[in-house]
């Protein structure tokens, strides 16, 4: 089970990579870290809108991209143009997708994937994803 991580800490975080925190970054900060969802940008602005009126399509994308640029947000490509976001400065994971209702879970990441690697290449980034049933889907079938 994840630890909630405070507008505080996040807030440090940013100032730690060099963002400059608003109210509207700090907020969709925390959502993509806390939600365990993640969240694609047009989810962090459907369920922020009603709490931040004056919040954008336009400044929740610019904000996951100036989150990414900086380190703090991974950017997920699970579908073809489809884009989900995840917490960066966290244990190194993999991702399972469900294929039936489309929800995506933090997985561990097999050992001995660094070892792969060819000579003379250095990995700063891996993305593995597993497909396939999630525990739920599966027992709704019976």
């Amino acid at each position: 089970m994840k630890i909630a991580i405070s507008d505080s800490q996040l807030t440090e975080m940013m100032h730690r990579a060099g963002v400059r925190p608003s109210v509207q970054r700090v907020a969709i900060l925390s959502y993509v870290a806390n939600s365990g969802r993640h969240p694609t940008a047009d989810e962090i602005y459907s369920d922020l809108a009603a709490h931040y009126p004056t919040l954008s399509r336009t400044t929740v994308y610019n904000t996951l991209h100036t989150l990414a640029d900086a380190g703090l947000l991974r950017e997920l490509e699970i579908e073809s143009g489809n884009m989900h976001y995840d917490l960066a400065p966290q244990p190194l994971h993999s991702h399972f997708i469900c294929r039936k209702c489309g929800r995506i879970f933090d997985m561990t990441m097999p050992e001995g994937l660094s070892s792969a690697a060819t000579p003379g290449f250095t990995i700063d980034s891996v993305d593995l994803y597993f497909k396939g049933c999630c525990p739920d889907c599966l027992n709704s079938d019976h």
